[in-house]
C-alpha cells in the first residue's frame, strides 16, 4: 500500500480538525490549506469526499467550514485512507474490500499471497487502531518535548 497525496492530505486536514475539535472550532477549507501547505482547489475535493463519507460537517455561511463528524476517538486513520484511496491491501487477492482472485494456481497456497496477506493485516491493525485523537495526543506530546505549546500552530 501506498499513501497517495490524496490520503496524504486528508489524513494532515483531518488531524488539523481534530486538534480544534475540543474547542468546537469551525475551520475553514483556505485557513486548513494554508495552514497544512496543502493546495486549496484539492483540498475542496478532499474535504468533499470526507463529508459524503459521514466523517466531516459543513457549516454554511460567515463563520463556515468543516469540523468532525465525530470525537476524534472515533475516527480511525484507517477509514479516512480507505474513503481517500480504497483497499488497504497491497495485492488484490487480500482485499476485504476489493478482493479479485490473482493469477496463481493455487490460491490457497500461493507464497506472495501468504506473505501480502500478513501486510495486508499488520497495516490495517495499525491505521485500525490508530484514532485522530491518538494522532493528537502524540502531536501534543512531540511538542511539548520540544517545547512549543499546542497553539503554536493551531491558528488563531
Amino acid at each position: 500500500m501506498r499513501l497517495s497525496k490524496r490520503g496524504e492530505y486528508g489524513l494532515r486536514a483531518m488531524i488539523a480538525l481534530a486538534e480544534q475539535h475540543e474547542h468546537a472550532r469551525v475551520m475553514q477549507v483556505k485557513e486548513i490549506a494554508v495552514r497544512e501547505h496543502i493546495p486549496t482547489k484539492f483540498l475542496e475535493q478532499i474535504l468533499l469526499a470526507l463529508k459524503n463519507a459521514g466523517l466531516l460537517q459543513s457549516k454554511m455561511g460567515v463563520g463556515g467550514g468543516y469540523y468532525l463528524a465525530r470525537p476524534p476517538a472515533e475516527i480511525s486513520l484507517g477509514q479516512i485512507v480507505r474513503v481517500l484511496d480504497g483497499p488497504l491491501a497491497p495485492t488484490r487477492c487480500v482485499s476485504q474490500m476489493a478482493y479479485e482472485p490473482c493469477g496463481c494456481p493455487d490460491e490457497r497456497t500461493c507464497g506472495l499471497r501468504l506473505v501480502m496477506l500478513d501486510v495486508r493485516e499488520a497495516i490495517a491493525a495499525i491505521l485500525d487502531r490508530t484514532t485522530l485523537a491518538d494522532v493528537t495526543r502524540r502531536v501534543e506530546h512531540a511538542r511539548a518535548q520540544l517545547g512549543e505549546s499546542s497553539s503554536a500552530t493551531s491558528g488563531p
